[in-house]
């Protein structure tokens, strides 16, 4: 029997091989569409085009209904449509009896922006191979991830090998926000016994990651010509105090007792201060001032905890200044309600997928806590469906240059293959 697992698995593994060009071809092509937030369709019916071509998969397209899944405790409020943005689910339905578990295999393919883009060395959509790193926006985060997961099946497939459990591939979108669209496939129905996220973990699986959530803090000046500038109230003056108040706050997250899984980690949760708009001449002092940020916080808290005590630290902060306890900062929030998450590796998904990445790695699979959040969250804390990340070696995430090693693709498919015959099991 084991003989026959090896010859199976090699089979498999040499028709990776055999569509090493066309995956690396196809990656390419995927971190050629700009697929920034309300861009997506494009991307998403190309790939939905190949999983039925390709892989012969039935395919499903979601949209994300905000109606439907506003009362959901993962939902996280928009500021903008779905209209036209699909999430995309191809279905591997095995027949006959099941005899192994179902899973998962879901990527994002929303990224974000790459400007300024003269801080790059390369065409961040060009998708520009050098040695053994491909360079581009979202090639790492996750675009390679996503090619390993298809190209894993698709290999399977190839080889005439039959699962004997079921598989579903989905594309999801604004996993770099809200995270709606995997929120919005799930509630669709499209569940299984596991899901695993190809995030670029440098070949180590999830174990916990933080809480997120986006602040707005809009605050008022009292606008003028800069020759009676000393009479007005620069709103950008103003804002650095509120700036000044959100890293305050940063400090305090970071000195109360820390998570057991972040115990080992300096500074687990993150504040950035992402966006300020101000202004729209040099000569007027500006009236407004709107400063965005993010927020990191510990598994195991309330999204809304969060919110209520750093609005209350803000406003508090605005009473030691003149101006602002006249005038108050509006402070609201959007984009990302998302709770973290602690999960227990001693179970059958992550023995599986140590087993199947010793195979191809030949070492023990380590794991890892993220200071940012990912889609697993949906699963883990709602549907009681285990899930982890597993993907291939990246950097310069989310800045210019970003690049995966490509030699980390090919093995992550492989690996993934590996997961796919001992998780779903086959028929001989």
């Amino acid at each position: 029997m084991e003989n026959t697992v090896t010859n199976v698995m090699a089979k498999v593994f040499d028709e990776v091989e055999a569509s090493w060009e066309e995956e690396v071809r196809f990656l390419q092509e995927l971190g050629r569409f700009p697929s920034t937030l309300g861009n997506e369709e494009p991307i998403q019916r190309f790939i939905a085009d190949f999983l039925e071509k390709e892989l012969k998969l039935t395919v499903s397209k979601v949209i994300p209904d905000p109606e439907k899944l506003s009362s959901h405790p993962g939902y996280s409020k928009p500021e903008w449509s779905y209209e036209n943005r699909p999430v995309v689910v191809g279905e591997y339905r095995a027949s006959g009896e099941k005899q192994g578990k179902s899973v998962i295999f879901q990527g994002h393919i929303d990224v974000v922006s790459p400007e300024p883009t003269s801080t790059w060395s390369y065409d961040p959509w060009g998708s520009t191979i050098v040695g053994n790193k491909m360079y581009g926006r979202g090639i790492a985060d996750m675009k390679a991830g996503v090619v390993a997961m298809i190209f894993a099946l698709k290999a399977i497939r190839s080889a005439n090998v039959e699962l004997s459990s079921d598989v579903l591939i989905k594309t999801v979108t604004e996993e770099e926000c809200t995270g709606n669209g995997a929120l919005a496939a799930i509630e669709e129905g499209f569940k299984a016994d596991a899901a695993l996220i190809p995030e670029p973990l440098g070949q180590q699986g999830l174990t916990a990651q933080v809480g997120v959530i986006w602040v707005r803090i809009n605050v008022k000046g009292l606008g003028a010509h800069t020759e009676r500038a000393d009479q007005a109230v620069n709103a950008i003056v103003q804002s650095y105090k509120m700036v000044d108040a959100l890293l305050e706050y940063e400090k305090e997250l970071n000195n109360r007792p820390k998570h057991e899984a972040f115990a080992q980690h300096p500074h687990p949760n993150n504040i950035n201060i992402g966006k300020i708009h101000s202004g729209d001449w040099p000569s007027t002092v500006p009236s407004e001032c709107t400063i965005e940020a993010r927020v990191g916080f510990p598994p195991g808290v309330n999204p809304q905890e969060i919110k209520d005590e750093l609005k209350a630290f803000l406003l508090k902060a605005a009473e030691k200044d003149e101006w602002l306890r006249e005038n108050p900062p509006e402070i609201s929030f959007y984009g990302f309600h998302a709770e973290g998450f602690a999960i227990d590796p001693n179970q059958d998904l992550f023995k599986t997928l140590e087993k199947a990445h010793q195979v191809v790695e030949e070492r023990p699979l380590t794991t890892a806590s993220f200071t940012g959040t990912t889609d697993a969250r949906f699963y883990n804390l709602y549907y009681d469906i285990p899930s982890t990340c597993y993907g291939p070696t990246g950097a310069s995430l989310h800045g210019p240059d970003e690049w995966v090693d490509l030699e980390s693709v090919k093995r992550v498919t492989k690996t993934y293959a590996a997961f796919l015959l001992e998780w779903c099991k086959y028929k001989a």
